[in-house]
């Protein structure tokens, strides 16, 4: 099966199929993430597809959900989205879901019709990096959409069908706005109501913009204490029907994995009782050190 380095996906996608669709990222201009630096944006041959599906259904007995990759595969024009979901449906009919990466800008657009056109066709759970809710870091992140953008386009989305998850980083407004950011994400998050959020702390790739406002003073990270208790005061705030609070990555100091309302106690339990054993040395140093790697983790097989 062809892949283009680097190959990512979210933690919650391990056991999904990968399949690429695009290379790269259409957007690219995040200015926390430099993952698709050297990779110029393309599109795979329709060809190449279909003889990666060939060799997967030779490869896997049952494939039950695919995750097209690269960056953000939703960009696609609908017919060329339809002929995908064509071809997985054709070589593997048992497929549940056809999941992705997608962005506001990508679900903006299509229309309402082409959106359950899609739905149809099992595409859904639509992974969307929203950051935060606040429109100041939202602009400061280059993420290339307003919050209210993004709350019209999220419930176009659910009108359609759609499950969905939304990305939330803890830290991304520095550590003198961590309250304000816990509080205005939780807001749009309970407005908008996802199938999942996946929660992590925020970590810089050394050639990524954000890394630069951070060596140059501009932007002052949180410290653990800081993420920690940002974390908490967002999942305190959530008024949420049913969904997944998806806390495993390895930034995330405390990892914590329930489902919202009913386990909601449990996991600040469990947030408040690792920070309470954190040595307070530990607790007060600024915790986001320049690493490599971006919202999902490096994938060099195509089933983990």
């Amino acid at each position: 099966m062809k892949y283009t380095p680097p190959v990512y996906r979210p933690p919650f996608e391990a056991n999904s199929l990968l399949l690429q669709v695009t290379a790269g990222c259409s957007h690219n201009k995040c200015a926390f993430c430099s993952m698709y630096n050297n990779v110029p944006f393309q599109v795979e041959q329709l060809e190449q597809i279909e003889k990666d599906l060939v060799e997967a259904r030779r490869l896997y007995p049952s494939v039950k959900r695919v995750f097209l990759v690269s960056g953000d595969p939703f960009v696609l024009k609908v017919n060329q989205l339809i002929r995908i979901a064509e071809k997985v449906n054709h070589h593997l009919p048992e497929v549940e879901t056809i999941a992705m990466y997608a962005s506001i800008a990508n679900i903006t657009s299509k229309n309402n019709e082409e959106l359950k056109a899609l739905r149809s066709l099992k595409i859904n759970d639509l992974n969307i990096g929203l950051e935060s809710g606040l429109p100041s870091v939202v602009k400061n992140l280059n993420k290339g959409f307003t919050i209210q953008q993004a709350k019209v386009q999220c419930q176009r989305l659910a009108a359609a069908g759609f499950d969905f998850s939304l990305n939330i980083i803890i830290g991304a407004a520095g550590n003198t706005m961590w309250e304000e950011n816990a509080l205005a994400s939780a807001k749009i998050i309970n407005e908008i109501q996802p199938h999942l959020i996946f929660v992590a702390a925020l970590h810089l790739e050394e050639d990524c913009e954000l890394a630069t406002r951070l060596q140059q003073g501009s932007f002052i990270e949180n410290t653990l204490r800081e993420n920690i208790e940002e974390e908490i005061l967002l999942l305190q705030n959530l008024e949420l029907d049913r969904t997944r609070f998806f806390a495993v990555h390895p930034s995330n100091a405390i990892p914590v994995d329930g489902y919202l309302p009913e386990e909601k106690g449990k996991l600040l339990e469990i947030l408040k009782n690792g920070r309470d054993s954190i040595e307070a040395e530990w607790l007060n140093t600024r915790n986001t050190s320049l690493v490599t790697g971006g919202e999902g983790a490096i994938l060099l097989n195509p089933k983990r």
